[in-house]
């Protein structure tokens, strides 16, 4: 199992990044690769999990090991894939996303493309109570806590650009900055992303 990769971050590409490890190219799939765009040539280590079945190998990559934690819980999960896990990892709150497991909240889950009624039940059945180490949410705490909202607003801000034309490359490339934004308003968020749209216009 290669646990990481340690070497140059010499390309971003939509779904992947490369990283020269004594010159050798290695092709690492992300959630959303642009979260490195500040180590673009420099070095970077970057948590890994190696995926194997008799028809593929790929290798995930992650911004931490809590991603990675997620992305390897969720794939035990009947009726989730590494695509599908993947996609709850570029879009999702780490921290907001095992509130909803340990809340139970089955419409916050289905939320998620790919993710039906009975695959969020089965989220909660398997990994209700195994994620909050991640965090520092007791499972007891957590099961109590109300809805992410600003989870829920982010969420929203990214199909508002959807709608507005922007294509997932120019998305994914600012959510990083979005995360960072303290608003629990959807319009807020938009703003802060049209602005910044358009200085990497």
């Amino acid at each position: 199992m290669i646990a990481y990769i340690k070497g140059i971050l010499v390309n971003i590409h939509e779904d992947a990044v490369i990283v020269d490890v004594q010159g050798v190219g290695y092709e690492i799939t992300c959630a959303n690769p642009f979260a490195f765009q500040a180590s673009l040539q420099n070095e970077v280590t970057i948590s890994t999990y190696h995926y194997v079945r008799e028809d593929t190998q790929v290798l995930y990559g992650f911004r931490n090991q809590d991603e990675k934690l997620l992305f390897t819980k969720l794939i035990s999960v009947s009726g989730i894939g590494p695509k599908g896990a993947l996609a709850i990892l570029g879009s999702v709150d780490t921290k907001g996303f095992i509130e909803a497991i340990e809340r139970e909240d089955d419409k916050y889950l289905t939320s998620f493309p790919g993710i039906g009624k009975k695959t969020a039940r089965q989220i909660i059945l398997d990994l209700k109570g195994k994620l909050t180490d991640i965090t520092s949410i007791p499972a007891q705490t957590a099961a109590d806590t109300q809805p992410e909202k600003e989870s829920d607003g982010l969420q929203e801000a990214l199909e508002a650009l959807k709608s507005l034309g922007y294509t997932e490359r120019e998305i994914k490339s600012i959510i990083p900055e979005l995360q960072k934004e303290d608003s629990l308003h959807t319009d807020k968020i938009v703003r802060k992303a049209l602005a910044l749209l358009m200085k990497k216009q």
